[in-house]
């Protein structure tokens, strides 16, 4: 069996995930890696067959999306060649985390495509929905990288086809201490935007990870820190609270560590404002974004908040079997794209 496993490299959650699901399917099946994207900071520690361009979204400095960065940085031009370009056909199934190249690509030549995301799950009937700006995010999650079959990851098990995080063996590995600092990576916010929120709380030593910046410096009690790997996971494994984002795998990674969780949704990010509305239901306490109006909410957490308990197994192997066994499909299918129904039809021969 063949099976190529495609992933994007828009932020860092999907590389992170990539390398433990990666391993497991290495040892069942004849396998290529694809990569998209441009937004990663993390480096990648697997095999990998296609580096392409893709279609990413670029993080503003005020806690959104740059929308014009992310058109002008667009190549729809490149994205149609590499999408027809792609040998798709040599597979016999396509795994997909959300990446967009490979999934239009198998729908324009009817191979079995399957996706295996949070955002997967983001899309699920029995996942909490953030309500406003629901049309436009809905689209996105369901048209940026459509896939015959879906499995998703997410903070709680919603159903069948939703399991909890892929934790990382280097997170699970960490050695968990409270050196009394908090750790801080909200990339869709500038430096400055950062120091002049954070340095306010005189009395706390904030840890900031920085993508827009690649040389660290000290403003007081505001440490900022070029983004790398193993200095983000050492920094988050001693802390004493982590302040992120609304994505996925850092939030999951610091529940795993039993770190004190707050987060930041990215302004009018559909995925993430879906991401607040389950953290909610957990005890996560949730800032719409940084401004002075919420220091007290931030105070009351550095100064009262507390872990919440998670129970996240080590569940890779079980997923990537879950995976192979339910679909694998040896002819080119027709597809119809609709949430976890195996709705395909194997061709005649």
């Amino acid at each position: 069996m063949k099976v190529l496993y495609a992933t994007q490299a828009t932020g860092n959650g999907h590389l992170s995930r990539a390398e433990d699901i990666i391993a497991a399917l290495g040892k069942r099946v004849e396998l290529d890696v694809l990569i998209s994207g441009t937004q990663s900071d993390i480096p990648v520690n697997f095999p990998v067959k296609y580096r392409l361009n893709g279609f990413s979204f670029v993080f503003g400095k005020s806690g959104d999306i740059s929308l014009f960065n992310t058109m002008f940085k667009s190549n729809l031009p490149k994205f149609l060649q590499e999408v027809n370009s792609l040998p798709i056909e040599e597979y016999d199934l396509i795994i997909n985390d959300f990446e967009p190249v490979s999934a239009w690509a198998a729908k324009a030549k009817g191979k079995m495509c399957i996706g295996l995301s949070h955002h997967c799950a983001v899309l699920s009937p029995a996942a909490p929905k953030s309500e406003p700006y629901t049309m436009p995010g809905k689209l996105i999650c369901k048209y940026y990288a459509p896939a015959v079959k879906q499995y998703g990851f997410h903070f709680m098990k919603f159903d069948k086809n939703i399991f909890t995080p892929i934790i990382r063996k280097q997170i699970r590995e960490a050695t968990v201490t409270d050196k009394g600092h908090y750790t801080v990576y909200l990339p869709a916010y500038g430096d400055a935007e950062l120091y002049n929120f954070l340095s306010v709380f005189k009395n706390t030593t904030w840890e900031v990870f920085s993508k827009h910046n690649k040389s660290p410096f000290k403003l007081g009690n505001v440490h900022i820190r070029p983004l790398h790997n193993d200095a983000f996971v050492e920094s988050m494994a001693s802390s004493s609270g982590v302040l992120c984002g609304a994505g996925f795998e850092t939030p999951a990674e610091a529940l795993f560590l039993n770190k004190k969780l707050m987060v930041v949704p990215i302004s009018n990010q559909y995925e993430q404002l879906c991401n607040a509305e389950v953290l909610k239901t957990i005890g996560v306490p949730v800032l719409k974004k940084l401004h002075e109006k919420y220091n007290y909410a931030l105070a009351e957490w550095v100064e009262n908040g507390s872990a919440i308990h998670v129970d996240y197994p080590d569940i890779t192997e079980t997923v990537v079997d879950t995976v192979l066994n339910s679909n694998f499909a040896p002819r080119p299918v027709s597809v119809d794209y609709q949430w976890n129904e195996p709705a395909y039809k194997i061709s005649p021969a």
